[in-house]
Parts: structure tokens; C-alpha cells; sequence
């Protein structure tokens, strides 16, 4: 499967980062990729709350989502919006971080709410509080393909091992990891991070990033580290985007899950402990 992963600097416009992603998208499908992945929030990256609450939609009114469902339906392509900021109907108005998986008839196949916040100091200067904008997901999600299961995730789970095992264990062959991650953060760990997962499951780990300064008409502008990388079942680099935005390609091979899950079979090597106390 000819897959691409999306690397761009979204605004906090909304129906000017739709364009740029329709145009990557078919861009991607004329190049012969039947697998797009979009990063974390393509829709809109803003610090401001004010902004979000008048540029976001609940799901069943978002434009993103629907003109990207009618891509992948015209394009014949599976898509990964890798998520869309939401509104929901919850009652303290936090919104939802939420992944989609778009079959190629534009059906949501599968849809995953961001489990883990982003609640970090990373630096005196640079603080960030997730869960006060947005609620956490409940479920973990698997997806099913013809070309392999997936395991849907978003950015800040890469940290959180146990996700992507548990994924792995239940079938997944591949991860989806888009993020807008922290320039800081992501200088010290993407990659490792990363190359852990793939290696501790044997899965392809595929994670679309945002790069560069992203302006803001209201609020702080943020800057993100880019690096939109594909990483093999074996844990080598196979795609490392660098920090312009573009589209970089990957042919993934389902034997490859199986060649590194034989030569180390790890999964299969759970041992019961106790403690520690």
C-alpha cells in the first residue's frame, strides 16, 4: 500500500487550512498513495479558547470533515484525518480531539478521541494545559483495513506504552501517531519515542505531523517540531519529513510485521509479577 503522510502548518482558520489539506490530498492521490494521513488538529491549531468556541463545529456540522469524506470518496482513497478539533455537547463545553478513519466509499470507518492531555511544563516559558480545553477519550480504538488493523492514537499517547501494546495485541499491525508536537519535546523525543513503539509492537508506526510557527489571529502563536516520520515493524526510519511541509511517501509491506514479530517475538513473552511494593 503507497501511503503519504501530510506535513503542514495549519492556521487557525479553519476553512483556509480545508484548501491546503483538499490540495495535499489530491496531490497525494495523483501520485498513487491509496493511504493519506493528515496530523493532529488539521482543522485548526489555536491557543485561544474564545477563537475555538467561534471557528469550531460539533461533528455533524464540521466542514473539514465533510469535504474530506467527499475527497476520499471521489479520490478512491483511505484517509486518516488525523484529528479534527471539535466541539461536543458536554456540559463544562470542552471540546474533542478526534481522529477519523475515512474509507474509500467516504464512510467513517473508525473514529478515536485523544485519551491522553498534554498538561507539561516544558520550559518556564512554555506551558501547556490540555485538559482544559478538551476532554479526554475513553476507548481505545482498532481499525480495520484491507491492507492491515490499526491502531488509532494521537500525539501525546506515543508517551504511554501500554496503549500501543495493548493495540498490538488485540491485532494491530499498524499505529497512527499525527501530532503537533512541542518544538522543544520534539527535538528530545519524537524520534526515540517513536522508534520505541515500533519496536516494542513490531507495527508500522506512521505519525503526520504540524511544523513550523502557526499564526494566530488571537492568542499565542505555538511552534511545532515537523518531522513527520514512517517507522518500520523493525524500528528503522523510513520516512523523516524534516521541518518543511510537503508529503512524504511510504510503500508499506504487511510481511514486514510479520519478519520482525518472528524474529522477536516479544508479544507473546508476557510474565506474570508481583510488586513492586
Amino acid at each position: 500500500m503507497k501511503t503519504a503522510l501530510l506535513q503542514i502548518t495549519s492556521s487557525d482558520n479553519p476553512e483556509a487550512n480545508l484548501t491546503n489539506l483538499r490540495d495535499q490530498c489530491r496531490a497525494a492521490a495523483r501520485n498513487g498513495a491509496g493511504f493519506v494521513l493528515t496530523p493532529e488538529v488539521s482543522n485548526c491549531v489555536s491557543g485561544s479558547r474564545n477563537h475555538q468556541n467561534s471557528v469550531l463545529r460539533l461533528e455533524a456540522d464540521d466542514k473539514t470533515l465533510s469535504a474530506l469524506q467527499e475527497d476520499a470518496r471521489s479520490l478512491g482513497i483511505w484517509l486518516l484525518i488525523g484529528s479534527l478539533a471539535l466541539k461536543t455537547e458536554d456540559a463544562d463545553g470542552r471540546f474533542a480531539n478526534r481522529s477519523f478513519l475515512i474509507n474509500p466509499e467516504g464512510q467513517i470507518a473508525a473514529r478515536y478521541d485523544k485519551i491522553h492531555m498534554f498538561d507539561v511544563q516544558v520550559t518556564p516559558e512554555e506551558t501547556y494545559r490540555e485538559s482544559d480545553g478538551y476532554r479526554p477519550g475513553q476507548k481505545a480504538v482498532l481499525a480495520e483495513t484491507p491492507f492491515g488493523k490499526i491502531g488509532m492514537t494521537i500525539c501525546y499517547d506515543i508517551r504511554f506504552p501500554y496503549l500501543h501494546r495493548a493495540l498490538a495485541k488485540a491485532g494491530a499491525t499498524i499505529l497512527t501517531v499525527p501530532a503537533a508536537f512541542s518544538y522543544v519535546t520534539g527535538a528530545a523525543h519524537w524520534e526515540a519515542l517513536l522508534r520505541a513503539r515500533a519496536i516494542e509492537t513490531g507495527c508500522y508506526v506512521l505519525a503526520p505531523a504540524q511544523t513550523g510557527k502557526h499564526t494566530a489571529s488571537r492568542g499565542p502563536e505555538r511552534k511545532t517540531y515537523g518531522h513527520s516520520m514512517v517507522i518500520s515493524p523493525w524500528g528503522e526510519v523510513l520516512c523523516d519529513a524534516g521541518t518543511e511541509t510537503g508529503i512524504c511517501y511510504v510503500d508499506l509491506d504487511p510481511e514486514a510485521v510479520a519478519k520482525a514479530r518472528g524474529r522477536v517475538p516479544s508479544l507473546t513473552h508476557d510474565q506474570r509479577f508481583d510488586g513492586p511494593l
